[in-house]
């Protein structure tokens, strides 16, 4: 039995941090039931990679955070929209949104009248900047966030910054803090019995991936600067080699010794952190001169034989074909789906349990596939629905 199973979510977001957050329940076990508007469904279905996939509405920015949902569709503007909403959350334990702060409230489904029809249901509000505060009602999307939280600022090289990261890593983590915190609200519910709101922002987000910098701007005062592929340590940087490049992760004392040992350097192991901040240039010259010597790959072996943290750079196909990704079974491959032809494969979850851990059922459906299904259980005959179809609510 997986953790979430007899949970149900309702999946009211968009793009990529709220449909990730809603996804990695699903894997665990939810019943996730993703809520489009028919006429505007999810912009994700329509971007990606392959321009095929975006004609059909199954982009690969879509499908690689969707498997294991059902999709209907509901024109939340429209009263019996609104309706349908409210019936479906009655027995419901999750809500998630991720709309602009007050949206759903104006429609008279924020968390004030939900609560009403259900105490028992968490429901979680994604914002740029959460609920309340001056730019509580600004909106922004991840490289926007990235630019004014200052992870832009620091990103880069002192000749060419300010840089975004190559992934939309602000999304990811808003997802993963999301989920985060609704399976802690779950938890709370079982000894309190009671729902709550969960206000989550990007903004705050981002600030927590800077924990460590803003503690250290709050002692001294000093902006981090962009240094690249540079770290504080001569022993833990990024070097050329023969062929390819390296980046070398030997950190703390006891790694920095082992390295030098390794290199045949001994005499240059054996030093405090103040001395190495003091040498850095002077290490990394004599490390540089000594790495050409071999390829990136014959260091990394050489090195990990000796227990020093390096890695050589590679680029993600060769990363996604490395023997360690089907090990740990992060991926899934989907045959077939409606949609798109022949297998997709894409990313289900970041860690493994010993027995009930992640795993993925169903494909990402298509635009309002289980409409039919998901109002028959709220009661609606199928006349019902064509005329609901109609009328522009589903």
């Amino acid at each position: 039995m997986r953790p979430f199973e007899g949970i149900k979510i309702i999946d009211l977001t968009h793009v990529l941090a709220g449909p990730f957050a809603a996804y990695q329940l699903g894997v665990l076990g939810a019943d996730v039931i993703k809520v489009e508007n028919p006429e505007d469904c999810d912009q994700s279905r329509h971007t990606g990679d392959n321009l095929e996939l975006n004609r059909h509405d199954m982009g690969t920015n879509y499908l690689a955070q969707n498997s294991n949902k059902r999709a209907i569709t509901l024109n939340l503007k429209t009263e019996k929209g609104r309706d349908i909403l409210k019936q479906l959350a009655r027995d419901a334990d999750v809500l998630i949104e991720n709309y602009r702060a007050g949206a759903f409230a104006a429609l008279g489904i924020g968390y004030q009248e939900m609560k009403k029809i259900n105490p028992r249901l968490i429901y979680c509000s994604m914002t740029a900047f959460g609920q309340d505060g001056p730019r509580g009602t600004q909106t922004a999307y991840d490289h926007a966030i990235q630019a004014t939280s200052g992870i832009m600022a620091m990103t880069g090289t002192p000749e060419v910054n300010p840089l975004k990261t190559g992934a939309p890593v602000i999304d990811y983590s808003t997802g993963t803090m999301a989920a985060f915190a609704i399976a802690s609200a779950l938890f709370q519910r079982e000894r309190t019995g009671s729902g709550q709101h969960i206000d989550c922002s990007m903004f705050d987000v981002a600030l927590m991936l800077e924990a460590s910098h803003i503690a250290g701007f709050m002692s001294t005062g000093k902006c981090p600067k962009p240094k690249g592929n540079s770290h504080a340590y001569a022993s833990s940087y990024f070097y050329e080699t023969k062929q390819g490049h390296i980046m070398l992760a030997a950190s703390n004392h006891r790694q920095h010794t082992r390295l030098f040992a390794a290199l045949g350097r001994p005499e240059m192991g054996h030093k405090d952190y103040e001395y190495r901040r003091k040498n850095f240039k002077s290490e990394a010259a004599e490390l540089q001169k000594i790495l050409m010597e071999k390829t990136a790959q014959e260091w990394e072996d050489y090195f990990q034989a000796n227990h020093v943290p390096a890695l050589r750079v590679r680029s993600m196909s060769e990363a996604l074909a490395d023997p360690q990704v089907k090990t740990r079974k992060i991926l899934h491959r989907h045959e077939r789906a409606a949609g798109f032809e022949g297998p997709m494969t894409v990313p289900m979850c970041a860690f493994k349990y010993e027995h009930g851990g992640p795993s993925i059922e169903t494909p990402p459906p298509r635009l309002g596939e289980h409409n039919a299904d998901v109002l028959a259980s709220l009661g609606y005959s199928a006349a019902d629905i064509a005329t609901l179809h109609e009328e522009g609510v589903v």
